[in-house]
């Protein structure tokens, strides 16, 4: 089970991989990560979603032939 939600109005991307209920969260800055009450993640949240996007395309990885 998977629901990926944009709300444009607050730039948020959500991210729902499990139906349990949500019992604690950790946030790191623009990243908001929903546990359920035995340690599953259920919800991540990005937030500023647009920065994110943006601030990560220089960390894409690449494949290089080395």
């Amino acid at each position: 089970m998977q629901k990926i939600r944009y709300s444009p109005d607050v730039d948020a991307l959500l991210i729902q991989v499990s139906d349990e209920p949500i019992f604690h969260a950790e946030d790191d800055g623009q990243l908001i990560l929903h546990y359920s009450e035995h340690d599953k993640l259920v919800l991540i949240e990005i937030l500023d979603v647009q920065k994110f996007i943006e601030g990560n395309e220089s960390r894409m990885l690449t494949v290089s032939d080395e």
